[in-house]
């Protein structure tokens, strides 16, 4: 079980990673640009991204408690 936890870190620290890079660029460019329309789709896009990191994340740790270690010796 132990084995099981050290192999999930890495993913969630990916992700986590990843989604403070989607906060601070998508940030910055919210506040550079002055159109509204155009603010609201910068915001739009990351929430999006996020959702889908969260989502591929969730999927590889069930794949690591269910004992698939290697998710590459499936090709």
């Amino acid at each position: 079980m132990k084995n099981h936890r050290r192999k999930m870190i890495a993913p969630i620290i990916i992700t986590v990673l990843v989604i403070l890079y989607f906060i601070a660029y998508f940030g910055l460019l919210i506040y550079l640009v002055e159109n509204p329309v155009l603010k609201l789709l910068l915001g739009i896009i990351p929430a999006l991204l996020a959702a889908v990191m969260i989502y591929v994340c969730i999927q590889r740790i069930k794949e690591i408690k269910g004992g698939e270690d290697d998710d590459l010796s499936q090709y």
